[in-house]
């Protein structure tokens, strides 16, 4: 993968992150006791940056998907930063732990992300086309 297809993939999974971590503010508990019309147009804002953050991130992994070597990489790249830009964002917004299954999972992704982005590339095998006599 090429050094700007694998940073718009990040790029990408990090705005999926954010589009679900606005989801949750938009949608969480919260704000009905406070009252007024701050907790609304707050909540209003947020389902707005559901769709905005949704429309960069497509359009961005777009881009990633036409600069990489692969669909794969691209792909494998935008969930492995969707998945710890998800941890992140959960552990400062919500205070969300990280169990020691998540620590598995994000070992076993981040090796694969090696494993994927350190491979060589295999050439295409075409067969010889037949003669005809």
């Amino acid at each position: 993968m090429r050094a700007g297809g694998g940073v718009a993939a990040a790029a990408a999974g990090l705005l999926g992150a954010a589009a679900a971590a606005a989801a949750k503010l938009a949608l969480g508990p919260g704000g009905e006791a406070d009252g007024g019309w701050l907790p609304v147009l707050l909540r209003i804002g947020c389902v707005g940056l559901v769709f905005a953050c949704n429309a960069m991130m497509w359009t961005v992994f777009a881009k990633a998907l036409r600069l990489s070597s692969s669909s794969a990489a691209a792909s494998v790249t935008t969930t492995a930063s969707n998945f710890i830009s998800s941890a992140m964002l959960g552990k400062l917004l919500f205070g969300e732990t990280w169990t020691p299954l998540w620590w598995v999972g994000l070992t076993m992704t981040l090796c694969g992300l090696v494993l994927l982005h350190t491979a060589a590339p295999q050439p295409a095998w075409l067969p010889a086309e037949k003669k005809e006599a």
